[in-house]
């Protein structure tokens, strides 16, 4: 079965409405016109701690590692299933569900020079994806052997049946492969310092990271891609301050900011600018999902009645048009509308209603006191976005007006990840989730129990269902592909009956790069793949 793309509809008055912006969201032609070489200095606005995204499948870590390191298939507009063949050139399921066989991309070495082989492939899942992913964890579970009959074949073998529909689609977030020979010795992958300095088969290689300032990748001579890549240097600048990208893009000092990390209420004034281009495609396989998540160790907050009045309490239309302004909607659950395969649109709702709220709380036993507050919260807001700040700010607010007086607590990219999916120093956080095409990948795992702590972008709250948890497992060996839909269609309606954690709101994001740059946002996922074919125009 196809896998369909999905599509965001931005609003905002249809995305600017202007013919420029318009224009700008289609795909540029490099033939005639790019130049061989050059470097492209582009905004990044966090630093991750860790850069191998074999570890930690996420955006921000893929947005530098994918250029290094590649996954066995990447998202594709016009690829059969939605797929480009990378590391893997095909890949076929068993009817049984008990094993796929990958080939392998031949003549393939590794920015040390070694041959990439299937004993790499064998060693990524078997190692890493499966024992240390956030995401892999659950995709992989029940992985037991890969077999390795010659260097250009792996045959992933499963104790279960394993829907060949779960792992096509987890392709291009979850199977990046790191080589073995780096890390077969080391005591402790996930702390090794080769995380820090990527060995890969990507276009680019790593040269160098200065902290505070930027990261530098060169050019990979001996790429596997015919003529690639075009760029001789990648540079991504660090600036924490996203109101900074406009400025530096009309300063022509960068050439690219992804991410939305031009801000949101800037796009109007810099879509007119000459020599600048608005996209808003590329982010397709990308959703993300405003998201409260829950400590339920904490006696309040493991209360139904209390997690209904957090949501009951939240104003999502508000949200979207204020925050947002407009280039979102509002969530109904933990799927985002806009993967029809899966999205059930009849689950429970809570439409905001601060008398419900405040009634509900009063049922909870939990009174407003002398100074009108019921309970205090530590609230920890996501910094990867200028919006999950602000949502921080608003959700403060939004909480008062119902007696709980949440105290928001700040910190850095890897100080927000030790607080809440280390040491759960935390009662309410503001998370940017992903939906990457089905449920299992970074889905379901924000409510499975059982994952150990640390886990980035797991469910790190304490909550446990079990039968949330036999869903998840039923769905993740369920080969055919209308009973698992169905099966996530129940996973839906019960994580909206029993609310482990409240979904407000989802979006695609903006890119905003000079007009010299080419190929941009010619994939579902292409902030986060390898950019072998941009180029700048000469």
């Amino acid at each position: 079965m196809s896998r369909p793309t999905p599509r965001l509809s931005l609003t905002r008055r249809a995305l600017l409405q202007s013919s420029a912006v318009i224009a700008a969201t289609s795909v540029l032609p490099s033939v005639g016109f790019a130049q061989s070489g050059g470097r492209l200095v582009v905004a990044a606005d966090s630093e991750p701690k860790s850069l191998n995204p074999a570890i930690v499948a996420s955006n921000g870590v893929f947005f530098i590692s994918s250029k290094v390191v590649e996954p066995l298939a990447e998202a594709s507009f016009d690829g059969k299933d939605g797929l480009a063949p990378r590391l893997a050139t095909s890949w076929e399921g068993s009817g049984d569900g008990l094993s796929v066989t990958f080939k392998l991309r031949e003549g393939v070495t590794w920015h040390d020079g070694k041959p990439f082989t299937s004993a790499d492939v064998a060693f990524s899942a078997l190692n890493v994806w499966k024992p240390l992913q956030n995401l892999g964890r659950l995709v992989f579970a029940n992985l037991e052997a890969v077999d390795t009959p010659d260097d250009a074949t792996a045959i992933f073998r499963f104790s279960k049946p394993t829907p060949f529909q779960l792992i096509r689609n987890a392709l291009p977030a979850v199977t990046a492969v790191v080589a073995k020979h780096v890390y077969e010795n080391s005591p402790d992958i996930a702390a090794d310092p080769a995380n820090t300095a990527l060995t890969g088969t990507g276009p680019f290689k790593f040269a160098e990271h200065k902290p505070g300032e930027y990261y530098r990748l060169t050019k990979n001579e001996a790429y596997w891609g015919e003529g690639q890549p075009v760029l001789d240097e990648i540079i991504y600048r660090v600036l924490p301050d996203r109101a900074a990208a406009a400025g530096a893009l009309e300063a022509d000092e960068i050439q690219l900011a992804a991410f939305s990390q031009v801000p949101l209420a800037d796009l109007d004034r810099i879509s007119k600018v000459d020599g600048i281009k608005v996209y808003s495609t590329g982010y397709e396989e990308l959703t993300y999902q405003l998201t409260v998540e829950i400590n339920h160790r904490r006696k309040e907050l493991a209360d139904l009645k209390v997690r209904q009045a957090i949501a009951h309490a939240i104003d999502k239309d508000f949200v979207v048009k204020t925050i947002f302004l407009g280039y979102a909607r509002l969530s109904t659950g933990i799927v985002p509308q806009n993967a029809p395969e899966f999205y059930n649109a009849g689950v429970p709702t809570y439409a905001f209603d601060v008398a419900k709220a405040n009634a509900l709380l009063d049922e909870a036993g939990y009174p407003r006191g002398a100074d009108g507050n019921r309970f205090v919260l530590k609230l920890l807001p996501a910094p990867y976005f200028s919006e999950t700040k602000q949502f921080g700010d608003y959700l403060r607010q939004a909480l008062a007006a119902v007696g709980i007086d949440a105290q928001v607590v700040n910190n850095d990219p890897a100080a927000h990840i030790k607080a809440v999916y280390a040491d759960h120093d935390f009662d309410l956080a503001i998370a940017p989730t992903v939906f990457r095409g089905d449920p299992a990948i970074s889905t379901t795992i924000l409510v499975a129990s059982g994952t150990p702590a640390g886990v980035p972008f797991s469910n790190q709250g304490g909550y446990a269902n079990p039968t949330l948890d036999a869903l998840i497992a039923k769905a993740n060996e369920t080969v055919d592909v209308a009973a698992r839909t169905a099966l996530f269609n129940e996973f839906q309606q019960r994580v909206a009956e029993d609310l482990p954690l409240i979904n407000v709101a989802e979006w695609g994001f903006i890119t905003v790069a000079r007009d010299s740059v080419l190929n941009v946002s010619n994939n579902p996922r292409w902030a986060v793949s390898n950019w072998a074919d941009t180029a700048l125009e000469s």
